[in-house]
């Protein structure tokens, strides 16, 4: 039985972006083929909690070979928008310490599988913001079902 999700998933309205790409754009340095976050839709400072989403399609660079006949977003590429929303949150509310790479991934749990026409809706709450590093829990959701879950550990570099 999966865990209980971070946050009430109810307070989340994906239809009500409060950052599109262009934001995340301004924030986080991915592009292209690794630019995996369309939009924040949740962000609550006070409680250290936000989501963010992908709409996940069928010409992306994985779906050819990543399980020809039957395409799954690859697990690693979670984990990197996982990455992603905790990156963005980091700089928004610590800007000016520049990069945030990985440190560490732990307690990962793959618990389904995503692919292409679905929206992947990913959540996070932060654990831990020091000088150095900081932590945040992360799951992420498809059709409100648990696909995904993990703690990303960022270092300013």
């Amino acid at each position: 039985m999966p865990p209980q999700p971070l946050f009430d998933l109810a307070k989340i309205d994906m239809n009500r972006i409060l950052v599109d790409q262009e934001g995340i754009y301004k924030v986080n340095p991915h592009r292209f083929e690794f630019m995996l976050l369309d939009a924040i839709c949740y962000l609550d400072p006070q409680s250290e909690t936000m989501a963010g989403f992908r709409d996940v399609k069928e010409d992306e660079f994985w779906v050819r070979g990543h399980i020809p006949g039957r395409p799954i977003f690859p697990g690693v590429l979670m984990i990197e928008t996982a990455a992603q929303l905790v990156s963005y949150y980091a700089n928004t509310v610590s800007p000016g310490k520049g990069f945030l790479g990985f440190g560490a991934v732990d307690n990962v749990k793959f618990r389904g599988t995503v692919t292409y026409g679905q929206r992947l809706l990913m959540v996070g709450k932060m654990l831990e913001m020091r000088q150095r590093r900081c932590v945040g829990a992360a799951q992420g959701f498809v059709n409100g079902q648990m696909v995904f879950e993990g703690l990303i550990t960022g270092m300013w570099l």
